[in-house]
């Protein structure tokens, strides 16, 4: 049954002579593999792989055959063209990072239409912002990958409750006794980023890299503690050079 959709390129490996096997974050089905043909030929038009790359959004037209492992995808297209995230290389390198987050964490064949559609103009944001904006892109989007999965943060920071737990999985009054320990200065700036309401408004929460990164690690380990695929994040050492 041919079915039109969103999608998010996750990640492209080459099949045969002349396809790749696509994993995509789709709109309507969550993340499936679709095999596309003969997008690596001389003869393909457009230079067709070359859409395929990570972070790509498309529209998409596929075959959805209901407890198939591998689809195909009949159609795609842009659905919005980049005109910096895939040449600069700070954009590029939080790209690849959300990309990686989203394939180690989501399941496949499930269906999750709110964190698509964060997603979807998360990239969007990443690539339209100016680029001096972008600095805490990664912090609040696994913050949000987080909170539509399910693991949000427990409790409010304050005064009397200044320590963020990781077993616990909130802020608290008394500290914590397991590493990974953030600060009640780390805390309160976390707080205020939990507080925004959009992507734009990120800008207003000051940091350094650093802090940046101690809060990173800290939510990779908090995300640890709830799934068990989530691996090593390969882009996270890139992502640390890029943004120092």
């Amino acid at each position: 049954m041919l079915q039109q959709t969103r999608g998010i390129v996750l990640r492209s490996v080459k099949y045969g002579e002349t396809s790749l096997i696509c994993t995509f974050f789709t709109e309507h089905f969550g993340v499936q593999p679709y095999l596309i043909q003969g997008v690596r030929t001389a003869k393909s038009k457009g230079n067709r792989a070359a859409l395929l790359q990570p972070a790509t959004l498309l529209e998409m037209v596929a075959y959805n055959k209901p407890g198939k492992n591998l689809q195909r995808l009949r159609e795609f297209q842009p659905a919005y063209i980049y005109q910096h995230l895939q040449e600069d290389i700070i954009r590029n390198s939080i790209a690849l990072f959300s990309v990686e987050l989203l394939l180690k964490l989501l399941p496949e064949q499930a269906p999750m239409p709110e964190l698509f559609d964060f997603s979807y103009e998360y990239f969007k944001a990443l690539d339209a912002m100016p680029v001096d904006e972008v600095a805490n892109f990664p912090l609040y989007f696994i913050i949000q990958c987080s909170r539509f999965l399910g693991y949000e943060l427990r409790g409010d920071y304050s005064a009397a409750t200044p320590h963020l737990h990781l077993q616990e999985g909130g802020f608290s009054d008394h500290p914590p006794l397991v590493r990974p320990f953030v600060s009640e200065e780390d805390a309160g700036v976390l707080a205020s980023l939990l507080a925004k309401n959009g992507l734009e408004e990120l800008k207003d929460v000051e940091m350094n890299a650093a802090m940046r990164f101690r809060l990173l690690e800290w939510y990779l380990e908090f995300l640890h503690q709830h799934t068990q695929h989530l691996g090593t994040i390969k882009s996270l050492g890139v992502l640390q050079t890029i943004l120092h």
